[in-house]
């Protein structure tokens, strides 16, 4: 799977897909990361990618010129790597991540994680013209109700949670289905992990999980799951 991402800062995008499962998979061909730089696209010899919002108000806003010209780069590699025209090929969804946009959840992310390309938009500043979003973008992705300095921390969530849902990625593991809003913990939150020793400062291991009786220890978890989900995020069980 192959994510373009369109940035001001992709040095911010390779590092922070270096390295642990990602980095891996990087290393391994599975996933291809493609950062691009807007301001390889500025609209003047002074490097200029933002500009002050029309109406005035605070802040700046990245200009549509140097946005679309690398969205349309990453259509033209597309098209030199398949030696067709970009109007040959099936356009990957865009994304562009906002506060303004669908709540990022694991059932988004199953979905994307089957596409075999990405393009994701990160904003900077007060964002981008709204030009922009109306012409080529498929998508707006919210990873939280908060503000960030720009998009690209969300870009690597982004990336990082599709990613690990990519075949391969986590190898022969299967510890992804039964995570928390996955598989059977669907809309509920995971039950609790041990490990050894069994006993430390005092505090055992639920002897459940010692017994070897497997039909106990999936019970005993999915009780947990529930007793977790309804202390924590009591949310999740009314949205169910």
């Amino acid at each position: 799977m192959t994510f373009h991402v369109l940035t001001l800062f992709p040095e911010m995008i390779l590092e922070a897909t270096g390295h642990s499962i990602i980095g891996r998979a990087v290393n391994g061909g599975i996933i291809h990361i493609n950062p691009v730089n807007i301001r390889d696209f500025a609209v003047n010899k002074h490097g200029q990618v933002d500009d002050a919002p029309y109406g005035g108000g605070a802040g700046m806003v990245l200009m549509a010129p140097p946005v679309f010209d690398a969205y349309e780069f990453v259509l033209k590699q597309r098209a030199d790597i398949n030696n067709t025209n970009s109007l040959g090929l099936e356009q990957p969804p865009v994304i562009y991540l906002s506060p303004q946009g669908k709540p990022l959840t694991q059932s988004l992310v199953a979905n994307l994680a089957k596409k075999p390309e990405l393009i994701i938009l990160c904003g900077h500043y007060e964002g981008v013209d709204e030009r922009v979003v109306e012409e080529i973008v498929t998508m707006e992705i919210s990873i939280g109700d908060y503000v960030l300095s720009g998009g690209e921390v969300a870009a690597i969530v982004l990336i990082d949670s599709v990613s690990r849902l990519v075949p391969g990625v986590l190898g022969k593991s299967l510890s992804h289905i039964n995570e928390s809003f996955s598989g059977e913990f669907e809309n509920m939150l995971e039950h609790p992990h041990y490990t050894r020793p069994s006993v430390f400062r005092g505090r055992e291991v639920p002897k459940v999980l010692l017994s070897g009786h497997h039909g106990e220890i999936e019970k005993w978890r999915l009780d947990e799951s529930k007793k977790r989900t309804k202390k924590k995020r009591p949310d999740l069980i009314n949205e169910s």
